[in-house]
């Protein structure tokens, strides 16, 4: 330190013990530093430096570590619906290998495009559905499912590079670091999951009159995980950005929060059992409603031997199921929407609750038109997106209702 004395400065060395106390560990726990006096410099920057990088993360992170995750959830919402018409327009068996880099460039000749149109002619689906496909319309669906592999790289880095200058800047408090790794974790684990997805579509199934299609198995567990990836960056998100109520612990408000989180799970599984439709083309098998065909429980509801399979294999029970969760969702949030006027809440929860009730009629009016009109593709992948939709105002309602900590 540098001190005026006697009309001079004069040099002040520190003990080599550390600290004033002489001790190796530098100053005294506990104690705050003096202040400057009237003569005194700053301590120098090389100091300062290094006490900015021993400084504590903060307990809540920066605005901008909530936009960031905002701004994930948005594109994994993208991917999801890429994924979705993907599906729909049946492109996503184009690409028969899997590359990390290697794939990232297409063909650009024609003899490089003749290649992997050839080598998309040694697996079933072209064996069995697409033999008078020719090079013109093989673009399109290469096109759409390489658009769908790049997207889903896109959001590996739209994760991990920011995570990692948070990281750096000591922006992230020690639960949002686990959060953040859980979250880069997951991203890396949905693509491998998607190409194992791919890969259960290619393989030759002599035993099987099935037209070759991806398993529904795979299928929902594909978009499951994405799923959870989009629910978890959306609420931490919401989590940073948005201030908690204090609202009164009362004994509804209790049951209303509890209601909010079942809302939130039964809406959860209804998006889950639309891949299982999907995989099984099981909205083409019924096309009207409130009725199957012409009875409410259709004769062939439990075909399959055993009973379970029915579940997870039977088109019919497929659908049946979809239907009886989709009715039992918007059931549970009207529900959730008149119980709450019960209760004085404070205008945002309001309108988080007005918006999730008219996203859940939009959502079945869109689900039953597309049952009817023989699932249009723009119509099936504007209710994939409306299940999305739905699920991000459940989770803004629980977000609302978050307890303050004691």
């Amino acid at each position: 330190m540098l001190r005026a004395a006697r009309g001079g400065v004069r040099l002040l060395r520190p003990a080599r013990g550390g600290g004033a106390a002489g001790g190796r560990g530098g100053p005294v726990p506990g104690l705050a530093p003096a202040p400057l006096g009237p003569g005194c410099l700053p301590p120098p920057r090389c100091f300062q430096r290094r006490l900015l990088q021993q400084a504590p993360p903060p307990a809540v992170p920066p605005p901008a570590v909530g936009r960031w995750l905002l701004a994930c959830s948005g594109a994994v919402a993208g991917a999801v619906v890429l994924g979705g018409v993907t599906r729909l327009t049946e492109s996503g068996l184009s690409m028969v290998d899997w590359h990390l880099v290697k794939e990232m460039k297409p063909p650009r000749t024609q003899q490089e495009w003749e290649a992997e149109f050839q080598k998309y002619q040694q697996f079933p689906e072209f064996k069995i559905l697409n033999r008078d496909m020719t090079l013109t319309e093989f673009k399109f669906i290469w096109y759409m499912e390489y658009s769908h592999r790049m997207w889903g790289r896109l959001v590996g880095l739209a994760y991990i590079l920011p995570a990692a200058y948070f990281w750096r800047k000591g922006w992230l408090s020690r639960p949002m670091k686990g959060c953040v790794l859980a979250l880069c974790g997951l991203v890396c684990f949905q693509g491998l999951l998607g190409w194992y997805m791919v890969k259960s579509g290619l393989e030759e199934k002599p035993d099987s009159y099935d037209i070759p299609r991806v398993s529904q198995y795979r299928l929902a567990a594909h978009l499951g995980s994405a799923l959870v990836l989009y629910s978890a960056s959306l609420w931490a998100g919401l989590s940073v950005l948005l201030p908690r109520h204090q609202l009164l612990e009362t004994r509804q408000l209790l049951r209303l929060r509890q209601f909010a989180h079942g809302t939130a799970a039964l809406i959860f599984l209804t998006a889950l059992s639309g891949a299982f439709v999907a995989g099984l083309d099981a909205g083409l098998v019924y096309n009207s409603f409130p009725k199957m065909g012409e009875r409410w429980i259709p004769d062939d509801l439990l075909a399959f031997s055993p009973v379970l399979r029915n579940i997870f294999e039977n088109p019919t029970t497929v659908q049946f199921d979809h239907r009886i969760l989709g009715i039992a969702s918007v059931t549970a949030v009207t529900a959730l929407y008149l119980f709450s006027w019960k209760i004085p809440l404070p205008r945002r929860t309001r309108m988080a609750l007005t918006s999730l009730l008219a996203v859940a009629c939009i959502q079945v009016g869109l689900g039953i038109s597309t049952l009817l009109l023989y699932v249009p593709t723009p119509l099936a992948a504007t209710h994939q997106s409306g299940s999305l939709a739905l699920l991000s105002m459940a989770l803004w309602l629980m977000s609302e209702l978050r307890r303050v900590p004691k």
